[in-house]
């Protein structure tokens, strides 16, 4: 039952966001202005909790041995994207939004640009976050955490320029719930380390 409530917790973020990709309008103008910045309004806590897939299974206090200081690694990344892919909400999503129901189109521009630097920088964060999870999962319960740490990275790939967009972006937030689902399964079961009794 544990298992079952820890895939839930960390695959419900990236399935609410696939949903959430399928109403998002996939150009701003006047006409999708004011959809556009409500649908960010509504997401900017969501966003961040996708980090929740990396966080889970590496749950505990960390060691002071490599596979501490690599979770201290991830959960910085973890920080970082949560910083970063925000202000990529709050800029390129509200602010974009909203310049652009009042009319200010020369402003748009400049938001996407700040708004792209800002979520290449928040992915970068969760690429950085991803490797030293999956090593810190590898080291503790061996290969069968490969399938969920490889679809995880692949979807950080993705998501460095698909947002949350029809189609890849939605493709994307399931390719991240399905690598979440496969890293905590993996990794709720026994250890791959030998231990003395």
């Amino acid at each position: 039952m544990r298992t079952l409530r820890t895939v839930v917790l960390v695959t419900a973020p990236p399935l609410f966001l696939a949903v959430a990709g399928l109403v998002h309008p996939r150009h701003l103008t006047a006409s999708t202005a004011a959809h556009w910045a409500g649908l960010h309004v509504a997401l900017l806590p969501a966003f961040p909790l996708l980090a929740l897939g990396l966080l889970v299974p590496l749950w505990g206090r960390p060691g002071r041995d490599v596979d501490g200081a690599l979770t201290l690694v991830a959960w910085a990344g973890c920080l970082g994207y949560a910083a970063y892919y925000s202000g990529l909400d709050a800029v390129a999503g509200i602010s974009a939004g909203t310049v652009a129901v009042h009319g200010v189109h020369g402003a748009v521009g400049w938001l996407f640009s700040t708004g792209d630097e800002l979520g290449r920088a928040g992915v970068y964060g969760l690429t950085v976050a991803a490797l030293a999870a999956g090593a810190v999962l590898l080291r503790r319960h061996g290969v069968r955490v490969l399938p969920g740490a490889v679809v995880v990275l692949g979807a950080c790939w993705s998501f460095l320029d698909s947002h949350i967009f029809w189609p890849r972006g939605v493709f994307t937030m399931l390719a991240f719930a399905a690598g979440f689902g496969l890293l905590s399964v993996a990794a709720s079961g026994r250890s791959g380390r030998l231990t003395n009794p």
